[in-house]
Order: structure tokens, then C-alpha cells, then sequence
């Protein structure tokens, strides 16, 4: 769509506007704004993963919060939830195509975010130098 750092004379319209369609942006963001859901889906992007595997990779997560996250992406396509018929039942988490394809796109975000957060950090020094009162 973009190249990297160019200036592209396409513009982005927004959505959801009278005379522009919603084109899903929000579902998207209403995702990326959960906080534990770009760590969860980094966790699922190496292979399926058990419950409690999960949730001692994610440090800090609440059982409840993961619980949500996971219910959530699961509901919005991106994984697949397999109950495995043990005592006590084993539930494995994986990327459905659609997960695979929203972890791509995440790793893209994740590695412009540390390429810039730099450069983020000292525009928000200078902002608050000449803008704190």
C-alpha cells in the first residue's frame, strides 16, 4: 500500500462516514487496543498452545483478563479453541488462517514501533520542554 518512510499520494479515507463505507477498521482497533491481545497473538503466531502454557508466557495477565482475550479473538475468527477430552479437559489455542495473516500485520506494527519509538520518546521530551506550564 505504502512504501516504507514515502510520502504516497494515495489518502485514506475514513471510515465510516456518510459517503464512505465501513471498511472493518474498527473491529481492528477495538483488538489493538486490548492490551494483552498483541501478546496473545504473538504467543499463538509460534504453534498451538495450551491454556496454562499461555498464561505463564504472559506475565502479569489475570486468568479473567487472558480468559476475555482469548474468548474475544476467538469470536472475531483469529483462533481456534480445541477441547481435548481429558480429566481435567486440556484446551489447546491456535491461529486460524485469519489469526495468521492479523499476526503478520501485528509483527509489521511491532517492528515500526521499535524502529521509531526513538524518535517518538524525543518529540515527546521536546513537546513537553516547550509546552509545559
Amino acid at each position: 500500500m505504502f512504501a516504507e518512510d514515502d510520502v504516497s499520494e494515495e489518502i485514506l479515507e475514513p471510515c465510516g462516514t456518510p459517503d464512505h463505507e465501513d471498511c472493518g477498521l474498527r473491529l481492528i482497533l477495538d483488538r489493538l487496543g486490548e492490551k494483552w491481545t498483541v501478546m496473545t497473538v504473538a504467543e499463538l503466531a509460534g504453534g498451538p498452545r495450551r491454556y496454562r502454557e499461555i498464561e505463564r508466557s504472559l506475565s502479569g495477565v489475570t486468568q479473567r483478563m487472558l480468559t476475555l482475550t482469548l474468548r474475544r479473538l476467538e469470536r472475531d475468527g483469529f483462533l481456534s479453541r480445541t477441547v481435548e477430552p481429558t480429566n481435567p479437559p486440556s484446551v489447546t489455542y491456535a491461529l486460524t488462517a485469519s489469526g495468521q495473516s492479523f499476526a503478520r500485520m501485528v509483527t509489521h506494527l511491532v517492528d515500526w514501533s521499535r524502529s521509531h519509538k526513538d524518535t517518538i520518546r524525543l518529540a515527546q521530551q521536546d513537546f513537553d520542554r516547550h509546552h509545559v506550564g
